[in-house]
């Protein structure tokens, strides 16, 4: 997903749907950042488990966010406070009492769009130095370098790693620090599709094996919905919105035209079947229907996926389509309809997913579709796509 133009007028009415779980670690933030030219202003409770994205177009705040949370932001007014079940609240920054941790006392791990590597060492000689900055080490060297995949390459300097490797290390570096949140801020901006995938996989991995909540900054959607838990939604400075990955995604919509976010029905469905015989994986959509889409290697261990239908691959139909070679057909109820010009954004039900569809208008108007009218949903199983495939 390119650039963004959001509105900041709020998607969700009062608080956000997002309430922080007693039982996870959270970072309670308010705070206000005042440029010349920009303002950032938030209050919010965000929940430690997991990994959180933030979203959001050029000089919405997301970077500015990270960095206030790191320690390298010195011009905010407010307070950051880091709560862990574990131990005490780590107040970060409380400006009115003359609180401010360099970056150095947060336990928080920040790895930037490039690396930030030290040119003079070696793959080995970066990690090592993270090591001897960490006091009472928990974590095993060997453990994080076989996380990372980088047993090959730990001789190597930085100049001979490419641009994927290069941000393995950065992230083997930064857990090294054993932090208690990591940021990660557009990690994969500057990497080729295939470095893309083999780091996303890899941060998930890592996510899970270790519980080390994140914060993900990123221009993707596609990115975030691949591994996101929760989504944070800035536009100019201000929450635009809060919650379930897939809810925020599918509000997104709303905004029409008004935004460069492709329209789309964001999944996380079981994998009923890996392969066919006829190289389509299925998912189950709910106790009656399935979801066919291309099976892809990656598949095969996985019992859940993620992924996303474009409105615009999406046709309606009135009657079943079955003799069809469009393998994917659904049975839905019309729950909304929303006219812009000459496009329409419908909204069906299917059970209790909601798919959202676009068409023309010449093309409601040809069907006659109306709110709580019964219709069938087709699109190629080429349609369904994840980050990866």
């Amino acid at each position: 997903m390119s650039n963004v133009l959001l509105d900041k007028t709020p998607l969700t009415k009062g608080s956000f749907n997002i309430v922080p779980d007693d039982k996870h670690s959270q970072l309670d933030i308010n705070i206000s950042v005042c440029y010349q030219q920009f303002d950032l202003e938030i209050k919010l409770p965000i929940p430690l488990n997991g990994i959180a994205g933030i979203f959001g177009h050029s000089a919405s705040g997301k970077s500015t966010l990270l960095r206030a949370i790191a320690g390298l932001e010195k011009k905010l007014v407010g307070e950051i406070t880091l709560t862990d079940t574990n131990i005490a609240d780590k107040v970060l920054v409380n400006t009115t009492k003359g609180i401010y941790l360099k970056p150095e006392e947060r336990q928080i791990g920040l790895v930037f769009q490039n690396s930030r590597l030290f040119g003079h060492l070696s793959v080995l000689g970066n990690l090592e130095y993270a090591v001897k900055r960490c006091k009472n080490r928990r974590l095993d060297l060997n453990e994080v370098i076989e996380l990372t995949e980088l047993t090959a390459l730990l001789e190597h300097q930085i100049s001979e790693l490419s641009g994927g490797q290069q941000q393995r290390v950065a992230l083997a570096r930064a857990i090294l620090a054993e932090p208690k949140l990591l940021l990660l801020d557009e990690p994969l901006s500057a990497l080729d599709q295939h470095s893309k995938t083999q780091l996303l996989k890899m941060i998930l991995n890592i996510q899970k094996k270790l519980n080390l909540p994140m914060l993900y900054v990123s221009h993707s959607l596609d990115e975030l919905q691949q591994v996101c838990d929760t989504l944070l939604v800035l536009a100019q400075g201000k929450v635009v919105n809060f919650g379930n990955i897939h809810q925020v995604i599918h509000q997104l919509n709303n905004f029409g035209e008004s935004t460069l976010i492709h329209q789309q029905t964001s999944l996380s469905l079981a994998i009923k079947q890996f392969n066919n015989g006829h190289g389509l994986t299925v998912l189950a959509l709910n106790a009656q229907q399935e979801i066919y889409l291309i099976s892809d290697k990656s598949f095969e261990n996985q019992t859940q996926l993620r992924c996303f239908i474009l409105a615009s691959d999406i046709s309606i139909a009135l009657t079943e389509p079955n003799n069809s070679s469009i393998v994917n057909h659904l049975f839905g109820t019309i729950k909304q309809i929303s006219n812009k010009q000459n496009k329409v954004l419908l909204t069906i039900s299917c059970g209790s997913q909601e798919f959202f569809v676009t068409i023309s208008a010449f093309s409601q108007q040809k069907l006659s579709l109306a709110s709580r009218q019964q219709v069938y949903l087709q699109f190629k199983a080429s349609a369904v796509r994840t980050f990866i495939h």
